[in-house]
């Protein structure tokens, strides 16, 4: 159960980045309410589709997600120590490995996205710093809230998401101790292989 709220506050964490191009930069609220409207326009009455169709499920989310999410960013967090080790060549594969990855483990949160059960809090941050945060609260069935944040950077194009955090845990804390632990028993080389092996076989589904 613990699994399935996950991957959906997850999916809704990554629909946050279903921005529009011509979003407010200085608004980072906008960003995250602007991504609600679009996300839910681009699924009305495409879910049963979506769910029969995996490529055009990643695609869809692929199309929009891509320029809106800092992956290379993210992927150094997750890393952490190991990233500061590793070659170029083996960041370059493990940022779109660890990108393909996360689209495809939290892929059918987006199918369950609602957001009539999404109350996005007014901002209260400083937009003129580098990071911030957004605040918002996810109804759940049972009638209970969840606390979901979405960190935030700020880059020439724009706000850019980077983490989701879920009553506190971090996505991006969560993927760094989940590789870490693979990494020190195996290689960072073997779990970029692992992670392009599963999109591979993904995209074959």
């Amino acid at each position: 159960m613990r699994r399935a709220i996950t991957a959906l506050l997850i999916g809704i964490g990554t629909a946050a980045v279903f921005g529009l191009a011509n979003a407010a930069a200085d608004s980072p609220n906008a960003l995250i309410e602007d991504s609600m409207v679009v996300l839910t326009e681009k699924l009305d009455g495409r879910k049963a589709e979506l769910a029969a169709d995996r490529k055009s499920l990643y695609a869809l989310i692929d199309e929009i997600l891509l320029p809106r999410f800092d992956r290379k960013f993210a992927a150094q967090l997750v890393l952490a120590r190991h990233w500061r080790s590793a070659s170029q060549a083996q960041r370059t594969r493990f940022i779109e490995a660890f990108y393909q990855a996360l689209l495809r483990r939290y892929a059918d949160g987006i199918l369950e996205f609602d957001p009539n059960k999404i109350k996005v809090i007014p901002f209260r941050g400083d937009a003129s710093r580098p990071r911030t945060k957004v605040r918002s609260t996810v109804a759940l069935d049972d009638g209970s809230k969840v606390a979901v944040d979405y960190d935030l950077v700020k880059r020439e194009s724009g706000w850019l998401v980077y983490n989701v955090v879920i009553e506190g845990v971090s996505y991006v804390t969560n993927f760094r101790a989940e590789l870490d632990a693979e990494i020190r028993s195996t290689s960072l080389d073997a779990v970029i292989a692992r992670l392009e092996k599963e999109a591979d076989m993904s995209a074959d589904e």
